[in-house]
């Protein structure tokens, strides 16, 4: 997946602009490559295996296929592709459902250039960031679902983090460290994606490259 010392990146996203400009902001780094761009999951799938991207930005509101199924279809082609879904949406029920399909994360559209590119260097380190509103929607469907093994430590967690309590702050009151509670939230996603409901398919459309 890696060329060299850089990063292959596939855009998904159906406003021409939004892509296009993804796509220079990423071509100016060092690190990364943008080497393909689409309109549609459709052609992301059909081209996947050739494109062997690292990191895939992915909007939810698609046409044809939808993001959300997209994501899994996508990770059952290619499992370790890291997915960050960029959306309009402010952690809604649209953007928990997409990290339970195995996005590793969110951004939203309007973020700072420099936010995108940090974003994704946290993901290739092994990072899944979660936010308020998706700790609380998490902590929600898992305590509703007996069959979610959660345990009590990665509930206690959840508890903290849904309060609006950064990660620093969550192992400093729980007397752990803070890359143990990263990996406890890793294995939340774990058991999101596991316990989530496949969306249903749509018809397809025709693509335009970048």
């Amino acid at each position: 997946m890696i060329q060299g010392n850089v990063y292959r990146v596939v855009i998904v996203e159906s406003d021409d602009i939004i892509r296009e400009s993804f796509a220079s902001l990423i071509n100016e780094t060092d690190k990364f490559l943008c080497i393909a761009g689409y309109n549609n999951c459709e052609d992301t799938i059909r081209f996947l295996l050739s494109d062997q991207p690292k990191i895939i930005l992915l909007d939810i509101d698609l046409p044809g296929v939808s993001g959300i199924e997209g994501i899994r279809k996508i990770k059952k082609i290619l499992s370790e592709v890291k997915i960050i879904v960029v959306t309009v949406h402010d952690a809604d029920e649209k953007v928990f459902n997409a990290l339970c399909a195995g996005a590793v994360s969110y951004l939203t559209k309007n973020l700072p250039a420099d936010k995108l590119i940090e974003a994704m260097d946290e993901v290739l380190k092994g990072g899944a960031p979660m936010s308020t509103n998706i700790a609380r929607f998490a902590f929600h469907s898992l305590q509703k679902n007996p069959n979610s093994n959660l345990t009590a430590r990665e509930s206690e967690i959840l508890r903290f983090i849904s309060k609006g309590k950064s990660y620093t702050i969550t192992a400093d009151e729980l007397h752990i460290n803070k890359e143990t509670v990263r990996t406890h939230i890793k294995n939340i996603y774990q058991k999101l994606n596991l316990n989530s409901k496949p969306a249903s398919i749509e018809k397809t459309v025709n693509t335009k490259q970048i």
